[in-house]
């Protein structure tokens, strides 16, 4: 919903509220989307996000408050934004303290709430063993079932790069693995994105950013708070 919302497909999306489509959303050809301009676009806001980020786990490292906070948020949206980049820093900086052997099984866990069936014999893989960190079965609507090789580095800062994806390649082709799954508390670099979709055995790329949104999406070991927001509504008084 951001990215359609910051190439102007959409409006404000609002919480419980029915998505509008903008007359761009309306009219563009979306066999084209994401072109390469809307592309550098939603790029942007996503570092500018991570760098929020990371500038947050910085400051609650240093045990500095976020002074002025409230007072710099202007309405909901921004609350709302402000409210999941606090505790996804809070979830990455939980996960970086992890063991190699706890981030692992987290990712394991991740991954078969994504509907990959974990192979408890090759699947469950120590450090250093074959190369990777986890193997398992996917199976698509026509009852076809694909190998997963899975792969995840505990980062805080380096991106995950070319080379390390190549090798991840190489593993999988010794699984006969059909497609991989690379998850990262940091972030890919750009060659990395490139190697991860040349050739028969593509990966899926799992950055820091989007392990915080899965956790969300399926409820990994937390607990969701809801609360209310006034719309304009009250704002009216006659």
């Amino acid at each position: 919903m951001k990215n359609l919302y910051h190439v102007a497909y959409i409006e404000q999306p609002k919480r419980a509220q029915d998505i509008v489509l903008t007359k761009i959303g309306l009219s563009d050809d979306i066999k084209h989307y994401p072109s390469a301009e809307q592309i550098q676009i939603i790029d942007q806001y996503w570092e500018q996000k991570r760098q929020e980020r990371l500038t947050r786990i910085a400051e609650k490292d240093d045990g500095q408050e976020f002074a002025g906070e409230d007072t710099a948020i202007t309405d909901a949206a921004d609350k709302e934004d402000t409210d999941s980049l606090n505790w996804q820093a809070e979830l990455l900086t939980k996960l970086k303290q992890f063991t190699p052997s706890k981030f692992e099984s987290f990712s394991r866990l991740l991954i078969s709430k994504m509907g990959v069936m974990i192979d408890k014999e090759r699947g469950v893989v120590r450090s250093g063993d074959h190369g990777i960190d986890g193997f398992g079965y996917f199976q698509s609507d026509e009852f076809r079932t694909s190998r997963v090789a899975i792969q995840c580095k505990r980062y805080s800062d380096n991106a995950v790069s070319e080379p390390e994806i190549d090798k991840f390649k190489g593993v999988m082709d010794g699984f006969n693995a059909e497609y991989g799954i690379f998850i990262t508390t940091s972030h890919f670099t750009e060659r990395a994105k490139k190697k991860a979709t040349q050739g028969n055995n593509t990966v899926t790329l799992i950055d820091g950013q989007e392990l915080a949104d899965l956790v969300e999406r399926y409820r990994l070991h937390v607990t969701p708070i809801t609360t209310y927001t006034l719309d304009d509504y009250y704002d009216q008084f006659e």
